[in-house]
């Protein structure tokens, strides 16, 4: 069969990479296209037609700042996909565009996949009733999201977590800190985001937690669709080290973490590293998101097991002194460290056991020789 694959950002290229070898193994015969990055190009053995560093835009006002560019992806993957006439699109995330092209490929009479369900829950429920009619099968990676689509009389497949295969599967490097000139002392790992927005509004304050930690390094994990000159433009004359396509690695031997909310959040906590989650956008977009979202926490973590597990420090609170207390207390506080390792407990035993990949494939192909 015949696959068009879209993943717009960096997890859902990991994630789309992982879909993909499953689905070479369930249909030998499988051929892809791919908008995605370059995990999905490797595992495909076909260049990306369109790469995610040219399709992340996050937040209002980021987004209408680049419709024109949104619009003319759009427009050009349209026209691919009538051109390559795949037997199923796949969808990984990335609502603003994916339920355009869902909305697309449905009118075209082509079956519509989407693994990673839009974040619906979580403001303007009502987009529901749009999936429902474009959307032929929903897989969804989190355990509450089943039982909010059955309140919407909607059936969807819960397939567990890919952040568990991908660790899973990840083989660590013994060697991380020789390899990357680190030496013996406690690191604090610094997560500011795969997202260009994210950095520039993040990055500032946590460079200054060198500061506040002389007994430890501080350690950036860096984006791959980004290169080093983005990240020293805000670590300055910091002696603050970046390692590119190591997170997991990096996490494995952090002391604590300052995460960027979003997937980062769950890995970090899947590893069983102590973090303080944080977050800040533009005024005008965080002003709106209040108005609209509907939960009651940002980070993963937290609302999956539905209650404070982990610190959020969001915008006017994301500041270099609050996230260094915040990073004193899970160092230096054995008690508090204690009870974010016991919630990660709570998270780990609802998140199942790893194979989300394989069993989504599965359903893929058992749908489309169904139909």
């Amino acid at each position: 069969m015949r696959y068009y694959i879209i993943a717009g950002e960096t997890s859902g290229d990991l994630h789309g990479a992982n879909l993909i070898k499953s689905l070479k193994k369930e249909d030998p015969e499988a051929e892809f296209q791919i908008v995605g990055g370059d995990q999905m190009e490797a595992a495909a053995g076909v260049p990306v037609f369109i790469h995610t560093s040219e399709m992340a835009f996050m937040g209002f006002i980021e987004v209408l700042k680049n419709l024109r560019s949104i619009s003319k992806n759009l427009k050009k993957v349209k026209a691919d996909i009538q051109r390559y006439q795949p037997d199923t699109v796949i969808l990984i995330d990335f609502p603003g565009f994916n339920m355009k092209i869902a909305e697309f490929a449905k009118r075209l009479g082509i079956r519509v996949c989407y693994y990673i369900s839009p974040k619906i829950w979580a403001w303007n429920q009502k987009r529901v009733y749009k999936i429902k009619k474009v959307v032929d099968h929903m897989f969804c990676i989190l355990p509450f999201e089943v039982k909010f689509y059955k309140e919407f009389r909607y059936d969807v497949d819960y397939v567990g977590n890919p952040l568990l295969d991908a660790i899973s599967a990840y083989k660590f490097q013994p060697d991380f800190r020789e390899r990357n000139g680190l030496d013996q002392s406690p690191i604090i790992a610094l997560l500011p985001g795969s997202r260009k927005m994210e950095i520039e509004h993040l990055l500032p304050e946590m460079v200054g937690l060198y500061d506040r930690f002389p007994a430890h390094q501080i350690v950036i994990a860096g984006a791959p669709n980004f290169d080093l000159s983005l990240y020293q433009r805000y670590i300055g004359d910091y002696p603050i080290k970046v390692v590119f396509d190591q997170t997991y690695d990096l996490l494995k031997n952090a002391e604590a973490a300052a995460v960027t909310s979003g997937t980062a959040t769950l890995e970090t906590a899947l590893l069983r590293v102590p973090q303080v989650v944080v977050y800040k956008a533009n005024p005008i977009t965080v002003m709106i998101a209040r108005q609209v979202i509907k939960v009651q926490f940002i980070s993963l973590v937290n609302l999956i097991n539905n209650y404070l597990s982990v610190i959020e420090l969001i915008q006017q609170d994301c500041t270099t002194s609050n996230i260094g207390d915040e990073l004193g207390r899970l160092i230096a506080d054995p008690e508090h460290r204690a009870s974010v390792l016991e919630n990660y407990d709570v998270l780990i035993e609802k998140m199942g056991s790893p194979g989300a990949s394989e069993k989504t494939a599965k359903l893929i192909v058992e749908y489309m020789q169904g139909e």
